[in-house]
């Protein structure tokens, strides 16, 4: 299995910077994940990197709440992420058993799951706010099939918190695969 923690870190890498990107006018948004506007994705990217941190140190990912409030998300993503960083400097993160809001894996597979929350919350971000020019097309290309594997096309709903795939052709961009696997119109 390939080490899944430098892509992890291009997902933490580009989430950082599009949080940096966001402006006041922004906030209200809308993303094309339907339960969220600009406000409320960033403060879910900030639980996800706190549940990713306390997911690899053995704790429950659900103790953090979906939205995490702040006044300063810029300084709380960087602060959260250094956090991240030291967590994933260990090589035993990687067998660690790790317990995520829908599953119990080794730290290996619960990064992977995560950097494609990460990845996919980047696309919805950066699309909202205007900004897919901070997307790094790589990691998509990564990604994508680690989600096609992970990510059942069918059910979808309750435990898979996503609507069905949404149809475009095999030769469309990476990330325009990733958004219509995971239920967003690229």
């Amino acid at each position: 299995m390939t080490d899944p923690r430098p892509a992890i870190g291009l997902a933490l890498d580009q989430a950082g910077s599009l949080i940096d990107a966001v402006r006041p006018e922004h906030l209200s948004l809308p993303t094309p994940c339907d339960e969220y506007a600009v406000r409320d994705l960033v403060s879910h990217l900030l639980s996800v990197v706190r549940r990713i941190d306390l997911a690899l140190n053995g704790g429950n990912a659900l103790d953090i709440p979906v939205l995490t409030e702040t006044e300063d998300w810029s300084a709380d993503w960087k602060t959260y992420r250094a956090a991240v960083d030291t967590t994933l400097a260990d090589d035993a993160v990687l067998t660690r058993i790790c317990k995520l809001p829908w599953a119990t894996l080794p730290g290996a597979a619960a990064i992977g799951a995560y950097t494609g929350e990460l990845t996919t919350h980047g696309w919805d971000l950066a699309t909202a706010i205007s900004r897919t020019d901070l997307l790094n097309h790589e990691l998509a290309t990564t990604v994508l099939p680690m989600v096609k594997q992970f990510v059942p096309a069918e059910p979808r709903g309750g435990p898979i918190p996503f609507a069905p795939p949404v149809d475009v052709s095999d030769g469309a961009p990476a990330y325009d695969q990733l958004a219509a696997w995971m239920g967003r119109q690229p």
